[in-house]
C-alpha cells in the first residue's frame, strides 16, 4: 500500500496537481486509512460475534454432547477431534461467560462419565485429549468424579519408564497440557518431570535425532518427515497444523506451568523460536501454507494451521512475551483473512483441512467442502479468536 502512494505521489501530473490539489489530497488520505484500517483490530464486539456464529452453528448441529461420530467409521464423542472442540469452548467461555457453555461441556462430559474413550490404561494422548477440559471443568466445581480417571489414567504412565509416547508431534498439544494441570491441581512436581522427559525426547530422539529442527525452530510431523524426506521443493516438510499443535501446547503449558520450574525457559524459549520462524511464512494474503515452506505443494488457503499461529502469537503479544510491534500486524492480517474467508454466513467454516498427516491430506481444501470432521477446526478458530479479543 505504502508502494501505492509512491507511485501515485511520483507519476501524479504535476499541472493537474497545480488545477486539482484537492484530489490529489483526497486520493492520498483514502490510501492511508485504508493502511491505518488494515492496521486496525476488529472491534471487539465484531470478534465476539463472529465466535458466537460459529459456535452457534456447532452446536444446533450438534444439540446431544454424547452423540456419536460417525464418517468412514463410528467413534465416540470423547476421541480428540472433539476435545479439540471443547478446548476452543472454554477460551471462548473466558471472554464470553455464558452458561450455555458450561452446560454444553457438562453435557458432554457426564455422557462419558469423565472417562477416556481408550480405556483406563490408554497411553495414546489422541485419547487423553478429553482430560483438558475435564480439568478445567474440576477447577470450576472441584467434584473428585472429573478428575480421578484422568489422574488414574497418567499415573499409569508415570508408574513406568517409557517415555517415547508421543511419537508424533500433535500428541503434544492433546497430552502435555494434562500433565501441567495435573501437577498444578495436586502440587506435585513429579507430573512436570515426566512431562518433560517425554517432550525432550520427541524433540531430541525420535526419528533418530529428534522432531524438531534445531536450525529451523520447526517440526517434522513424525518419523516419516525428517530428512532426508523432502518436498517437491526440495525443503522439508514442516506440516502447518502440526507445528500449530505444537505452538498451542507451548501455550497451554506456559499458562499454567510455575515460572520456577526447572524446564520452563526452555518451553518458552522453544515457543519464542517457533514464532519467529513462521513469522515470514506468512503468506501475502494472510494464511500459512499446509506445507510451511512448499506453497507448490497443496499451496492455498488453510484454517486450522493459522488459526493456532494466531493464538500463539495473540497469547505472547498479551502477556508481554512476543513484541507487539513486530507480531500486531501479523495477527491481524491473519485474523482478518479468516472471518473474511472462512466463515459462511450460517456460521459454518471453510477451508479447514481434515484430518491427516501431511500436506496431500483431505484435498482439496476450499471454501465449500465439508472436513470429515468439522469439530476441532472450530475449536482452533476459537482459541485464536479469544486470543484476538483480548488485545488491546
Amino acid at each position: 500500500m505504502v508502494k501505492n502512494i509512491l507511485i501515485i505521489t511520483n507519476n501524479f501530473n504535476t499541472d493537474y496537481m497545480k488545477y486539482s490539489p484537492f484530489l490529489f489530497l483526497l486520493i492520498i488520505t483514502m490510501l492511508m486509512c485504508n493502511i491505518l484500517n488494515a492496521q486496525k483490530l476488529p472491534k471487539k464486539n465484531e470478534t465476539l460475534r463472529v465466535l458466537e456464529l460459529t459456535n452457534s452453528y456447532f452446536m444446533d448441529k450438534w444439540p446431544d454432547a454424547g452423540k456419536t461420530i460417525i464418517t468412514n467409521k463410528e467413534r465416540p464423542s470423547n476421541i480428540w477431534t472433539r476435545a479439540v472442540y471443547y478446548e476452543g469452548l472454554m477460551e471462548l467461555y473466558k471472554i464470553d461467560p455464558l452458561q450455555k457453555y458450561i452446560d454444553y461441556a457438562l453435557q458432554w462430559a457426564e455422557f462419558h462419565k469423565w472417562n477416556l474413550s481408550g480405556g483406563p490404561k490408554v497411553r495414546n494422548a489422541d485419547y487423553q485429549c478429553c482430560a483438558q477440559t475435564y480439568i478445567d471443568l474440576y477447577l470450576m466445581d472441584k467434584k473428585e468424579e472429573r478428575i480421578k480417571n484422568i489422574k488414574a489414567n497418567i499415573d499409569v504412565i508415570m508408574a513406568t519408564d517409557k517415555k517415547d509416547d508421543w511419537s508424533w508431534v500433535d500428541a503434544i498439544q492433546m497430552a502435555m497440557p494434562v500433565f501441567t494441570r495435573l501437577g498444578v491441581v495436586y502440587k506435585d512436581t513429579n507430573y512436570f518431570h515426566r512431562m518433560y522427559e517425554m517432550y525432550a525426547f520427541t524433540k531430541n530422539k525420535h526419528g533418530g535425532n529428534g522432531l524438531f529442527s534445531k536450525e529451523e525452530h520447526l517440526w517434522w510431523r513424525d518419523k516419516d518427515f525428517v530428512p532426508p524426506y523432502k518436498e517437491p521443493n526440495g525443503e522439508s516438510c514442516y506440516w502447518s497444523r502440526g507445528n500449530g499443535w505444537v505452538l498451542a501446547a507451548l501455550v497451554r503449558t506456559l499458562q499454567l506451568l510455575p515460572k520456577t520450574d526447572s524446564h520452563y525457559k526452555e518451553y518458552l524459549q522453544d515457543y519464542k523460536d517457533m514464532c519467529k520462524a513462521l513469522l515470514p511464512l506468512q503468506r501475502n494474503d494472510g494464511f500459512w501454507n499446509v506445507s510451511l515452506k512448499d506453497s507448490t505443494h497443496f499451496g492455498g488457503k488453510e484454517l486450522t494451521g493459522t488459526s493456532l499461529f494466531i493464538y500463539g502469537f495473540a497469547y505472547g503479544i498479551n502477556n508481554g512475551v512476543l513484541d507487539k510491534k513486530i507480531y500486531t500486524r501479523t495477527v491481524i492480517k491473519a485474523w482478518k483473512a479468516l472471518i473474511t474467508d472462512c466463515v459462511h454466513p450460517n456460521g459454518f467454516l471453510g477451508y479447514v483441512q481434515g484430518t491427516g498427516k501431511e500436506p496431500k491430506e483431505a484435498q482439496p481444501v476450499n471454501y465449500t467442502r465439508l472436513p470429515d470432521f468439522e469439530d476441532f477446526g472450530l475449536g482452533c478458530f476459537l482459541m485464536a479468536g479469544s486470543e484476538v479479543f483480548k488485545m488491546k
